[in-house]
């Protein structure tokens, strides 16, 4: 696409519908998923062709998680028109609304709701319009796959595109229309094919690094050996003589760029800096004892009875400390963009989970106004939280605007390591206690900078104290490393340390793991799912440790409840893990696409197996130690078990958040799963075999 304005954009599309409304647009925005930022003009969503194809306009973007096919669904529906009709336009930011981002499980909850009002008002202007030129009442139409037709004679009809058709048509609607029921719904509900498919699997969908522009070139830039380093010195002298290269330099970006990638990064190698490098204070050794130092005041989450006065009656009192390393984001795709900078305009096509937070820090590294940035989102090749910062297209831009042409700027894998904001180093500190009737009497919980998410306990405990310090907004000046979201941010951590501790409680009462875990939920939504997760995977259940190797784990994240019960088998001599099966239950209230539904709880729980087996990032003060998957390891198909995944049908609750839902979950279910297989108890993530061979050694 060539760089136009939304008015430009709008006016190339030729004829369309544009609905005005006389009623109070921002009330009916003002539910409880809403107050986001999103515009009152519900033309911003959606606009009718005079071919009859709709487009769908949003600033969430898409990578990989299918949200382009559920959204185009929700809108399906309340047009009625085919699914294949309609072409979403996502994350361009000259012709979608404003968006914060896309994370947080927050398209189909926080996204939805007005795209299907606005649907739903263009349906009734448009059976107006077909009111008008039919000469028939309003009352008496109907619309079916793109068409008004009449009730009483379904051969009277017209198509949307002929109501449209050579015409710049502006309705007024004075009365607000719902959205559809769920019970009316004919595309939503059901399970339907990706749109992006054949473009995936056929090669054909266009990410950033497979955009081309005239006269581009490829950049690669110098980045310094450890974080906190400072250049003393630089020799580009024997990169400038690469044929074809060219060196650039602005402050602190030096790079090198080529017609050819591989020429640029040849010649980059050739670049000698010195550089400052201050001393390592803190390793991957020594995180968590650094961390515990001087601790950032206290947030209380929620405070309940008195643990202080219950401790001291409380029986079969167990304290616990739960750690997690640094965990990398590793998207298939590394971070990348391309720039162009001309005179009226800046268009960068840039891997980004904030489209609109990307053209923002454009403008100010220019020093333009935001309306000359234009930032196209493509496709994303996985995002999981570490694409919702932008450096890549602040780097081209600046590059562009110096060297006068296009510049694509793609980081090699290294780079992607080095500048990640990891999932933060953790602790959790836990103490719980039973009364003489085995129930939970106090529940004392304190986490340190993963984050609040998940830390408040899900089950019915008198006594509940839940403090946090820190976390991953912003950097603290105690994580040596930049930190950011990671897929269910501080979910993971937290949700770990809770259903750890809750097992090892089950396991004081003398009680199996479901059954203790029953006994103290009162969420009925928290109930149906681990019961329908214990009928799913059959047979009863033992104190742990029984030798069966069988865990369980519950959470609430994002407005959805997941249960997961896992079976592993633990070789005693090497430590190592093997994860035999996994049955996963989530209620996510209205699922607008099963088949997308499932697929995301099987990655969630695929990916999890990472984070809980084997990811951890090494480091040494402000040197990054692994730089690629040959040190970092990442899941593998040999480590996926057998995935179960049950959605309940919740039609009554609103679309909840089904991205990260169950990722949470997998830490704790498989840490349970290894103590009711061998009596270890792992604290730390992730449970490598040498830790596990060690939990065993010391006898659990």
């Amino acid at each position: 696409m060539s760089t136009m304005d939304r008015r430009e954009f709008v006016a190339a599309l030729g004829g369309g519908l544009t609905v005005l409304l006389s009623v109070d647009v921002r009330a009916l925005l003002a539910e409880p998923d809403q107050g986001r930022g999103y515009p009152a003009d519900l033309n911003a969503y959606l606009r009718i062709g005079e071919d009859g194809r709709v487009t769908l306009f949003t600033g969430k973007i898409e990578m990989g998680q299918g949200v382009n096919t559920s959204l185009a669904q929700m809108l399906a529906d309340e047009l009625d028109v085919p699914l294949a009709s309609i072409d979403p336009v996502m994350g361009d930011t000259d012709v979608c609304p404003s968006d914060m981002g896309t994370f947080g499980s927050m398209t189909i909850r926080f996204f939805g709701p007005p795209l299907r009002r606005a649907g739903a008002e263009a349906r009734n202007a448009l059976v107006e319009l077909a009111a008008e030129k039919l000469g028939l009442p309003a009352e008496r139409l109907d619309t079916r796959n793109g068409y008004v037709f009449d009730r009483q004679n379904a051969a009277v009809r017209t198509s949307y595109g002929e109501l449209v058709k050579g015409q710049k048509l502006v309705r007024r609607v004075v009365t607000a229309v719902s959205p559809e029921a769920v019970a009316e719904h004919d595309v939503c509900n059901r399970p339907a094919p990706r749109i992006d498919a054949r473009l995936k699997v056929t090669g054909a969908a266009r990410y950033a690094g497979d955009i081309r522009r005239p006269g581009m070139q490829y950049a690669a830039v110098l980045r310094p050996p450890a974080h906190g380093a400072t250049m003393r010195s630089v020799d580009t002298s024997a990169a400038e003589s690469v044929a074809g290269a060219r060196v650039l330099r602005d402050g602190d970006l030096v790079a090198v760029l080529h017609a050819l990638p591989d020429a640029a990064a040849q010649a980059l190698a050739r670049v000698k800096a010195e550089w400052d490098i201050p001393a390592a204070a803190v390793t991957d050794r020594t995180i968590f004892e650094h961390l515990q130092q001087e601790l950032p005041r206290a947030q209380s989450l929620a405070e309940r009875g008195s643990v202080d006065a219950a401790a001291p009656g409380a029986l079969k009192v167990a304290e616990a400390r739960y750690l997690n390393h640094y965990v990398a984001h590793a998207p298939i795709e590394t971070h990348t963009a391309l720039a162009q900078v001309e005179p009226e305009k800046v268009t960068v096509w840039v891997s980004t989970q904030t489209p609109f937070s990307a053209r923002d820090e454009i403008a100010r590294a220019l020093v333009v106004a935001p309306e000359k940035v234009r930032v196209v989102t493509p496709f994303v090749g996985g995002g999981f939280g570490g694409k919702t910062y932008n450096l890549q297209a602040v780097q081209a831009a600046r590059l562009a605007k110096l060297a006068g042409v296009p510049v694509q700027v793609c980081w090699p894998r290294r780079d992607e390591f080095f500048h990640d904001r990891f999932r933060p180093a953790a602790v959790v500190r836990v103490r719980s206690g039973l009364d003489a009737s085995g129930r939970l009497a106090l529940w004392d919980f304190e986490t340190l900078y993963a984050g609040t998410n998940g830390a408040e306990p899900i089950y019915e405990v008198p006594n509940v104290r839940v403090m946090a310090r820190g976390g991953w907004q912003g950097n603290s000046p105690r994580q040596p490393l930049a930190v950011g979201p990671w897929r269910a941010p501080a979910a993971n951590t937290n949700v770990f340390a809770v259903e750890s501790q809750i097992d090892r409680m089950a396991t004081a009462a003398g009680a199996d793991p479901v059954s203790f875990r029953l006994a103290h939920l009162a969420d009925e939504r928290a109930r149906r799912v681990l019961r329908m997760a214990a009928e799913r995977f059959g047979g009863s259940f033992a104190p742990a440790p029984s030798g069966r190797g069988i865990g369980v784990a519950v959470c609430n994240e994002v407005g959805a409840f997941d249960a997961a019960i896992a079976q592993v088998q633990v070789d005693r001599a090497t430590g190592r893990v093997q994860v035999q099966r996994i049955v996963c239950v989530q209620d996510m209230g209205e699922i607008i696409n099963p088949h997308g539904a499932e697929l995301q709880v099987e990655g969630c729980l695929t990916m999890g197996l990472g984070y809980a087996l084997a990811e951890q990032v090494r480091f040494e003060g402000g040197r990054v130690v692994d730089e690629n998957f040959d040190t970092y390891q990442l899941p593998r198909f040999s480590w996926v078990p057998q995935l179960e995944v049950v959605l309940v049908d919740n039609p009554g609750l609103a679309p909840q958040g089904g991205g990260e839902s169950a990722i949470p979950l997998v830490g704790a279910v498989v840490a349970n799963a290894i103590h009711d297989a061998c009596g270890a108890r792992l604290t730390e993530l992730p449970m490598t075999p040498a830790r596990v061979r060690e939990a065993i050694e010391r006898g659990g």
